[in-house]
């Protein structure tokens, strides 16, 4: 191991029906499914879509840091 962290960023947006909170978990829980180390994540937008006047989808976009292997 080395006596420093080099990281890097990626961006997606994530979903939800129900709340921004369920948008950035369903976000989180995919790019988990691929990436490692992941440390942090930082809101950068939050929109949604209106269906018949109300909340149809709540949308978030992420930049998630994650740690590379052996930093």
């Amino acid at each position: 191991m080395s006596d420093h962290h080099t990281y890097k960023l990626i961006e997606l947006v994530g979903s939800s029906k129900t709340s921004i909170e369920d948008a950035i978990n369903n976000a989180l829980s995919e790019c988990a499914k691929s990436v490692r180390n992941m440390d942090w994540f930082e809101v950068m937008e939050t929109r949604g879509h209106i269906e018949n006047g109300q909340v149809g989808h709540f949308q978030v976009t992420l930049k998630i840091g994650f740690r590379i292997s052996n930093s």
